[in-house]
Order: structure tokens, then C-alpha cells, then sequence
């Protein structure tokens, strides 16, 4: 068989929208869904349900410096990027002190 090279968009059917999220997320990968739709209620209520640490809606290209880009799963845990990614390199530390 050949391999191929290039980008792939497979399109496959379906017929209730807990179904497609349910396809979507029947892997053991989550680094980024995406989807198209009109719909606000449909958009957040899809976009809740993925189990993706990245969703672009109606976009292609989600990717920019300042947002945290990480997934779910075996797509690796913590982010990079934005507040969330510089927090990954904090170590938080609580003092409490009284009686000075």
C-alpha cells in the first residue's frame, strides 16, 4: 500500500450531534477537534462536549502564541502558550506566617 503524504480530511456521516461527538471522541488522542456550524447553542455545546485541548470552529488554523496549545489524553497533559503555558513553568508556593 502506499502511505499518504498530505493533508487528509476524511468526512464521515452521522446522524444525531451526540453521535458525531461521540465518533470524535472515540480515540485516545484529543490535540484538536475541529468543526463547522452557524449555531451558537450547537457551537458551545459541541465545543463542551469534545475531548480536545483545542477546538477551532469554522477555522482551519487555531494555533497563535498567545493561547495554550496542549490536548487531552495521550496527546500530553499541560499546555504551552498564553497564561496557562507560563504557569507550567511556576512552582507555587503558600507561606503562612503568624506571630511576628
Amino acid at each position: 500500500g502506499e502511505e499518504t503524504f498530505g493533508p487528509v480530511a476524511p468526512l464521515f456521516r452521522f446522524d444525531t450531534e451526540k453521535e458525531a461527538i461521540d465518533m470524535a471522541n472515540n480515540t485516545e488522542f484529543g490535540l484538536a477537534a475541529y468543526f463547522f456550524s452557524r449555531d451558537i447553542g450547537r457551537i458551545w455545546r459541541v465545543s463542551e462536549a469534545l475531548e480536545y485541548g483545542m477546538v477551532g470552529v469554522n477555522e482551519g488554523i487555531i494555533s497563535t502564541e498567545v493561547a495554550p496549545f496542549g490536548g487531552y489524553k495521550e496527546s500530553g497533559l499541560g499546555r504551552e502558550g498564553g497564561r496557562e503555558g507560563l504557569s507550567e513553568f511556576l512552582e507555587t508556593k503558600y507561606l503562612c506566617m503568624g506571630g511576628i
